[in-house]
């Protein structure tokens, strides 16, 4: 086992261009983040220098790092439902990569977990190559139609539509990304056929899957999407009765489109019936959207350069916007010049610290997070080290709601608090050879829209914009909304990858992920006992939490220090991973929901 190397790392950051290719490298354990970021020219990646002395912690006690010990290897999926696992552990016993396993299980997940994931949806992937240490971020965000514009979700009066009458028109459906970027991803890391990895979806489809309590909840719930047309018809038994726990769904439709994507791949989403499903029931009643045939066609999921900081003695690497990860590293440099931090689960110093960092971590993503090919988002200045210094000096003094700060390169723009509600799910994967996926994946809100084509619920990511027209994340035709998502690799400081994790939650989802990353790489836990803890979500004014997993004397204490906690009123999370500790998977699915975790010997 090789030791550590001494703390002391860049804090180059990595600005992503459109689309980057990954540079090459005859330094494999290092080429994941140090080559990246020093290949700029390569990469698209502008930064400072590399620089061999730089602190990689301010302050605070450094952790004892995870040592790496043997390589990381499969065959490992962590995702939220057992039939989704079973299909990619299949995929991964028959020699698939962890790619082929994540395209195995998306298709099981949006059949048998609609309410959070689908084929008409869209995600951010983060690859890690094990052969060459690359890190690579898929971008399968879905794009506004050409049309689209700051008034799109404009009434007739030039008012914000109402949230609920934008979720469920056709104007909230955006081109769906998830398989073209599973598509292109496979292309690059893929070793099955294509055409192979359906057979799960299409099996459960047609013989029918038994319906789980969290789903019979969702279809009894009061959800909106529950009283539109498609999704009350797909959800009623043929004596009228609506589906119940226990109950077999099968799904003829579902089975039809996932052979018909086995076959045609992407290109089933750019033309032909499929496509023209999609169209045909956007353009419904109640106010029909702008998407068209040549939307689909023209929609391109990218391969982006993955964005990697230092952590203590890890290194974690996110996806550049339009995902918001940038803000997780965020919280994250500032967790690192916070001492309070290391008190651990049971000090509640350490969750109002908490506390008091995410409210200026959102408060700088609301402002300045969009899509990169819109508008200027200052990833470097909010990762500048003196920014993030003095950020974090704001933190003890913090009683309230944080404003945003200005970091070099960034320039204030309209306030977006854009409401992100439940429909995400997250999977980590790792295969044989060590080559491993962390993707999150959403069809946005619960059943999406409502509307179905092809046995598939269609997003209504397009309310993951402004919906009043103004600030970074406003609406445009082509353009991708803002994303919570932000999937995980986690290294150490040689580049050879340790974990990944990642969850579900709105914008919960940066609460949620850095509220794990610390539970593990500062505190030590067991990645079960991580995820087991509860959630504390501070944005703007008030602290969301599972309050019931709280101590009575912890919430007594927190109270007595000002953050009074009130029940979540954001999506729960549904954080799954895994990490390598002597020699050995430390995994783990979150219990609020119904995933699990697979492990076979390498």
């Amino acid at each position: 086992m090789r030791p550590l190397p001494s703390p002391a790392v860049p804090r180059a950051a990595c600005r992503s261009p459109a689309v980057s290719a990954r540079p090459a490298t005859s330094r494999p354990h290092i080429r994941s983040w140090l080559a990246i970021l020093a290949a700029g020219a390569l990469a698209g990646c502008a930064g400072p220098s590399l620089r061999a002395d730089a602190p990689f912690a301010a302050e605070g006690p450094a952790p004892t790092p995870v040592a790496p010990g043997p390589v990381a290897r499969g065959p490992l999926v962590s995702a939220a439902h057992p039939l989704a696992v079973e299909a990619g552990m299949e995929v991964l016993r028959r020699g698939g990569s962890a790619v082929d396993a994540a395209v195995a299980v998306q298709a099981v997940l949006g059949l048998v977990e609609p309410q959070s994931s689908g084929l008409a949806g869209g995600a951010f992937l983060m690859h890690y190559d094990a052969a060459t240490g690359a890190v690579t971020a898929y971008d399968g965000r879905e794009t506004a139609p050409a049309a689209a514009g700051p008034d799109l979700f404009l009434g007739e009066d030039g008012r914000p539509l109402g949230y609920i009458d934008a979720v469920l028109s056709g104007r909230s459906t955006g081109a769906p990304g998830v398989v073209p970027m599973l598509a292109m991803a496979q292309a690059a890391h893929g070793r099955l056929a294509w055409s192979s990895l359906f057979g799960s979806a299409e099996r459960l489809a047609t013989d029918g899957f038994t319906v789980t309590p969290r789903l019979a909840g969702f279809i009894a719930s009061l959800a909106p999407q529950m009283g539109a047309p498609d999704a009350r018809a797909y959800f009623t038994r043929p004596g009228g009765d609506l589906y119940a726990a226990g109950d077999t769904l099968r799904s003829p439709a579902y089975a039809e489109t996932v052979r018909r994507i086995a076959r045609d791949g992407a290109d089933a989403f750019r033309r032909g019936p499929l496509a023209e499903a999609i169209v045909a029931a956007v353009g419904r009643d109640p106010r029909p959207g702008t998407l068209t045939l040549t939307d689909l066609e023209a929609y391109q999921p990218l391969e982006r350069g993955a964005l990697c900081r230092p952590y203590r003695v890890y290194v974690v690497c996110v996806p550049p916007p339009p995902s918001s990860g940038v803000a997780v590293l965020q919280l994250l440099a500032m967790a690192e010049r916070t001492p309070a931090i290391a008190g651990g689960p049971d000090d509640p110093d350490a969750w109002v610290a908490f506390a008091r960092l995410q409210r200026l971590m959102y408060a700088d993503r609301d402002r300045y997070v969009g899509d990169p090919a819109f508008v200027g988002v200052p990833v470097e200045g909010l990762l500048d080290a003196d920014y993030v210094a003095a950020r974090a000096a704001l933190a003890p003094g913090l009683t309230g709601p944080a404003e945003a700060g200005t970091p070099p390169g960034g320039s204030l723009t309209a306030v977006d608090r854009t409401r992100e509600p439940a429909g995400t799910s997250h999977l980590v994967i790792v295969d044989a050879q060590g080559d491993a996926v962390s993707m999150t994946t959403t069809v946005e809100s619960l059943f999406g829209s409502g509307r179905m084509a092809g046995g598939l619920f269609l997003n209504n990511q397009l309310t993951d914009f402004s919906r009043s027209g103004e600030g970074a994340n406003a609406p445009a035709g082509g353009k991708r909304p803002r994303s919570s998502m932000a999937p995980v690799i986690i290294l150490d400081r040689e580049g050879r990858f340790l974990g990944a994790l990642g969850s579900p939650g709105g914008t919960s989802i940066l609460a949620y992920n850095a509220r794990a990353l610390i539970a593990v790489l500062d505190w030590g836990l067991p990645m079960q006992q991580a995820f087991d803890l509860p959630n504390l979500v501070a944005r703007g004014g008030g602290f969301g939490a599972d309050t019931g997993r709280f101590s009575a004397e912890l919430r007594e204490a927190l109270a007595a220090r000002g953050v009074t906690l009130a029940p979540n009123a954001s999506e729960t999370s549904g954080l799954h991973g895994a990490i390598w500790r002597d020699g050995r998977w430390d995994a783990g699915a979150d219990d609020r929901r119904e995933g699990v975790v697979a492990v076979a010997a390498p």
